[in-house]
């Protein structure tokens, strides 16, 4: 019985080292985590950027499209367009 060594430490201090150091890690995974998520809002503004810059573009060109149907739609209109004076058989 006499050569039984004494705790040097306790069981409660055990637990609270092992928190202590998962409480660390959970630190660090959040900064991690803050730190991704900062570069994905990044990347999402420059993709919202580049994708408003496509819709700007296409509707641009859409306009121009339109614009040129309804000028071919003028000259065929006025191609097919009866002389009034002329019977209509």
């Amino acid at each position: 019985m006499g050569d039984r060594r004494p705790l040097l430490y306790s069981p409660q201090f055990i637990e609270a080292c092992a928190l202590r150091a998962g409480y660390v890690d959970l630190v660090e995974m959040h900064s991690r985590n803050l730190a991704e998520l900062a570069d994905l809002r990044r990347e999402l503004a420059e993709l919202r950027d580049i994708l408003g810059i496509v819709v700007k573009a296409s509707r641009e060109t859409a306009e121009r499209d339109v614009a040129a149907l309804r000028h071919q739609l003028e000259v065929a209109l006025a191609r097919v367009e009866r002389d009034p004076n002329k019977p209509l058989h």
